[in-house]
């Protein structure tokens, strides 16, 4: 018994193990299947998740890109309405159609001369590109570079009047080459719309002085700048004739020595017969001035072979060519072009002939005049003379009068024959005066002022004529007569294409400002939201700018069917909008939104006061001091508040941040270029004179400074909270290191290239500049961007065991720290800037990569001052970028102004133009300090942020449309104050400009907060959640 119950014992306990161990297997397979359960719902909820940002993310990109598009077409109306265009009549004169009979000459003959008897078979025609009227008079006092370098036309006109005379001659803004071409062929008025076509000529169909010589079977050649031939093209023989590559300003004698190789051989006897008319068109002293400024050894260089070419050309003439030369606009301090200030109007006009017909009407005038504001003449008044002088009909749309020293006679005293072209171009302008009133509906009463003129002088005309006295009083009053009537018709027809379309400007104005109050309104809403309300709002749009569009057709067809694609974009702008309003007015608990802190009021009150500032010249002319104020304050307000901070390390960081921002505003304060209506109360610092467009041989160490100091400094920020880790180290301690030294080596060898400090070819200098430029791009777009897209999050895992603890006597499995953690978003998006950084410092003057660099450091600043003050949600983050943007337009050598565009920034990486890089690169040069606020503007809720923070893109965009509505209100008050203004005598120097500069900076930082900004917040959350998964 004992045994069995031994063996029963012993099998009862084996059974109960087995059932144990059974029961223990049976738990493991059940807690093993359980897991494997639920693998494939996690895996499926992170695919939701990605899936949901995705959704959303596209959809938060097709509303910005709506926004995008109504600031387009608010811009358009208006600046349609605003920038002045012209009617342009068809009519052409006609050589047997003349103007006005004249006694004793029987007109009609290309052979004797058409309406007047022709002077000369032959003419040179030499446009010196920016040829400033001062570069051609004697200067004693102090003399820069370009002063007593260009003698000879001076010399030649005191030396010979009767063959030659120099006289100021003043071009009609915007002084860019291809509106000047415009206005000495065409004899018109240019306006200000036609300045956006100076890089994209279109042809002249309008009568002018080159179709006239075609006309008369003359054989026209053309040398040097190819800007002809997209105004002309077809004109000029193609086996004689050589054009070149304009663009090019670092370029200073490809043009010219082309030019010269090409036009002596053509003065030989042998090809004498070959040609007609020669027109020569030198760039090289304007290359100079953009690229060195005038006042440089370079300039001097230039303005000397010009010299020595006149004078050997002068010995080259025969007598039946008349030479013409002239500027085609001036430059400005720092050899720029393309506004209205005196030093870009005031260009020069010299003529010669054997013949010695030429003479003055006063004694006194046989000294050319001393300087620019003596007995100028306009431009389009060589149209006139050139015409009769060759023989032509006067072009049908001139404006202009023949010039006296060319018709008044040696002795000085052949009055009638100034009365005879006078009384010719006034015809003639009397005829276009009355098919331009016709074709634009004007009453009898708006032209009855020159009419009254124009009678006067007629009657004059007629008894001078049949009068038989020797006395020249008669003759000389109708001459007289015809030149007021000529000045007062140039009057009127300058206040008739000042006539602005009221309605389209305040349709642009109505647009921008709806656009305005739907930007307003969606920033009201908190990210969760936004995120309910996004994409019916979007749906909304899109649904009832289907009806709007078919209504905006209707209403063109039935209204005007000339413009029926604006009716059909203004349908499209009402139903979009309409469908905008009704979903978010709906949802919004107040209309009228109120700033709910210190912080918001602070932004609001910054915007409006910038905003209103800008109804006054003088505030708008110093902007840049403005704008030192308002950041300054800001500063200030950060440092109270970071004094209230709750911990000592938040008021220690605070305040250190709240003084560096403070201090790095000053500092970038002493960068500046000033415009001309500041002097003599600014001096410019950002080249090495005023007068100069090169660097001070100082400012060539600020590149290699940046690139020594600007990398430990935001690495010194990536520190604070560990997450200078992973791509950070190769990206910012390394590659974004040698980019910026590279840039530094560039600067370098333009100013050995500049200077002469080497002996090498300036071809190979030239070439390594380009290679390093394009090294450097490559690194920024190409190694930096890539870097970006594919980095893991900038952390590292350190694994730290119990037995590592010194108060621990047990050991403790290992616990994981994850350094960068707590800045996860915010140090891996910055990867993102510092590549914008690194190409836009590289487009900048050494000066301007400096601010670059101080723009770059502020915004680590701010990103700080704003965590430390809890200030993510706020709208003074996005505003304070939006001032610094603005800010630093004006610390890297910009105004608002056209003659401030660095264009040489377009050969930095090309030898010649390329489309479309070149014109990016000047972009890029331009606005990159609100390119890189903009791009910057995630940073202000992603600074600092865990990897599980939710709701990020709601905050992020939320963030982007309060820059954007920064920069949309100042747009919207700039081109409200230009438009009341419009009639202000400082409307195309001050006003019209800022409307165009805010303008512009609206719809790049609007691209750039699109595609840059919000795009790469994409990357950035899907680097981040490869690793810590989707939240």
């Amino acid at each position: 018994m004992d045994g069995d119950s031994n063996s029963r014992s012993e099998y009862q306990s084996i059974a109960a193990q087995f059932a144990a161990a059974k029961a223990a297997a049976a738990k493991k397979d059940f807690i093993k299947k359980q897991t494997q359960s639920q693998e494939i719902p996690v895996d499926l909820q992170e695919q939701k998740r990605r899936a949901s940002f995705t959704s959303l993310h596209l959809t938060t990109l097709g509303f910005f890109s709506w926004i995008f598009l109504l600031h387009v077409l608010g811009i358009y109306f208006f600046a349609r309405g605003f920038l002045l265009t012209r009617l342009v009549l068809n009519h052409k004169s006609e050589c047997a159609s003349p103007s006005l009979a004249i006694p004793h000459y029987e007109q009609g003959s290309y052979s004797t001369g058409c309406w007047y008897p022709k002077t000369f078979d032959k003419a040179i025609i030499v446009i010196v590109d920016a040829l400033r009227y001062d570069f051609t008079v004697p200067f004693r006092e102090q003399p820069r570079h370009y002063h007593n370098a260009l003698t000879v036309f001076h010399e030649v006109a005191v030396d010979t009047p009767h063959k030659a005379f120099l006289l100021p001659f003043i071009a009609d803004p915007p002084t860019t080459t291809l509106q000047r071409l415009k206005g000495l062929t065409t004899g018109t008025l240019p306006t200000f719309i036609d300045a956006g076509s100076n890089f994209a000529g279109t042809a002249i169909e309008e009568d002018n002085l080159i179709a006239q010589l075609r006309e008369a079977n003359r054989t026209l050649v053309h040398l040097g700048d190819d800007t002809w031939h997209s105004l002309f093209p077809g004109y000029f023989d193609a086996n004689l004739t050589r054009s070149y590559d304009s663009f090019n300003v670092w370029d200073l004698f490809t043009v010219d020595n082309g030019v010269t190789e090409h036009l002596f051989p053509l003065l030989e006897p042998a090809n004498v017969g070959k040609w007609d008319v020669i027109v020569g068109h030198y760039l090289g002293v304007d290359h100079a001035g953009h690229r060195y400024g005038p006042d440089h050894p370079a300039m001097a260089g230039k303005l000397r072979e010009m010299d020595e070419v006149f004078r050997r050309l002068v010995k080259s003439l025969d007598d039946q060519t008349l030479l013409v030369v002239m500027g085609d606009h001036g430059m400005d301090s720092k050899g720029d072009h393309g506004g209205e200030s005196d030093d870009e109007v005031e260009a020069a006009l010299w003529m010669y002939s054997n013949k010695g017909i030429f003479g003055r009407s006063l004694a006194e005038y046989a000294i050319p005049p001393a300087t620019a504001k003596i007995r100028p003449v306009e431009q389009i008044d060589l149209v006139p003379t050139l015409s009769l002088l060759l023989g032509l009909p006067i072009p049908f749309n001139n404006l202009g009068a023949p010039i006296e020293e060319a018709f008044i006679g040696r002795d000085g005293q052949q009055w009638s024959n100034l009365a005879a072209v006078n009384a010719l171009t006034g015809a003639q302008i009397q005829s276009y005066q009355c098919e331009y009133a016709v074709a634009r509906g004007f009453e009898a009463s708006t032209t009855s002022g020159p009419q009254l003129l124009l009678d006067k002088a007629l009657i004059l005309w007629e008894r001078a004529t049949s009068s038989k006295t020797a006395d020249l009083t008669p003759i000389r009053s109708a001459s007289q007569a015809f030149s007021d009537y000529q000045r007062e018709t140039l009057n009127l027809c300058r206040s008739l294409w000042a006539r602005f379309d009221i309605t389209s400007m305040l349709v642009g104005i109505g647009i921008l400002c709806l656009t305005l109050f739907a930007v307003l309104a969606y920033t009201k809403f908190s990210s969760g939201e936004y995120t309910n309300i996004l994409p019916t709002l979007l749906f909304r749009i899109a649904s009832f700018s289907v009806p709007g569009i078919l209504a905006g057709g209707a209403a063109g067809f039935l209204i005007s069917s000339e413009n029926i694609l604006d009716f059909v974009l203004l349908g499209f702008v009402g139903g979009s909008l309409l469908g905008c309003f009704s979903t978010l007015l709906s949802k919004m608990t107040r209309l009228i939104p109120i700033p709910s802190s210190l912080w918001s009021s602070i932004a609001l009150l910054f915007t409006v006061l910038q905003a209103i500032g800008f109804a006054s010249n003088s505030y708008t002319i110093w902007e840049d001091e403005m704008l030192l104020f308002f950041l300054a304050t800001f500063a200030s307000v950060a440092v109270c508040s970071s004094l209230r901070q709750a911990t000592l390390n938040d008021r220690v960081l605070g305040l250190s941040q709240s003084f560096t921002f403070l201090g790095l505003t000053r500092l970038a304060s002493l960068s500046r270029l000033c415009r001309e209506e500041q002097m003599p109360f600014c001096r410019s610092t950002y080249y090495s004179s005023a007068n100069s467009s090169t660097s001070a041989t100082w400012q060539l160490l600020i590149p290699f400074v940046i690139a020594l100091i600007l990398p430990a400094i935001i690495k010194s920020y990536y520190e604070g909270t560990r997450s200078f880790e992973g791509s950070a180290i190769f990206w910012l301690g390394f590659a974004f290191r040698m980019g910026l030294l590279g840039s530094a080596i560039l600067w370098a060898i333009d100013a050995a290239d500049n200077g002469k400090w080497t002996s090498f070819d300036e071809n190979v200098l030239h070439t390594m500049r380009i290679v390093i430029a394009q090294v450097v791009l490559a690194v920024a777009f190409g190694v930096g961007v890539t870097t970006y897209i594919w980095a893991r999050p900038c952390v590292r895992l350190d694994k730290i065991s119990g037995l590592e603890r010194p108060l621990e006597t047990t050991a403790k499995p290992r616990a994981v720290i994850i350094l960068g953690y707590a800045n996860v978003h915010g140090s891996r998006y910055f990867l993102l800037l510092s590549c914008w950084v690194l190409a836009i410092a590289l487009l900048q003057k050494p000066m301007g990569a400096g601010a670059v660099a101080l723009l770059s450091w502020q915004i680590l600043a701010l990103l700080e001052i704003i965590d430390t003050n809890d200030l993510s949600q706020s709208s003074v983050g996005p505003v304070i970028l939006g001032l610094l943007g603005n800010y630093y337009f004006f610390k890297t050598g910009h105004q608002a102004t056209l003659s401030s565009i660095q264009w040489d920034t377009a050969f930095i990486a090309f030898k010649n133009i390329v489309y479309p890089w070149s014109p990016l690169l000047v972009v890029l040069n331009t606005f990159g300090s609100q390119m890189l606020t903009a791009i910057a503007v995630p940073l202000l809720v992603l600074w600092k942020q865990p990897p599980k923070k939710t709701g990020l893109l709601g905050d992020v965009s939320k963030a982007m449309m309060n820059y954007i509505l920064y920069h949309a209100f100042i747009n919207l008050t700039t081109t409200m104050w230009a438009g009341w203004l419009r009639r202000h005598l400082m409307l195309y120097r001050i006003f019209s400009p800022r409307f165009l500069t805010g303008a512009a900076v609206l719809v790049i930082t609007d691209i750039a907060g699109i595609l840059v900004a919000l795009g790469g917040f994409r990357w950035n959350m899907i680097g981040n959640a490869e690793v810590f998964g989707w939240h």
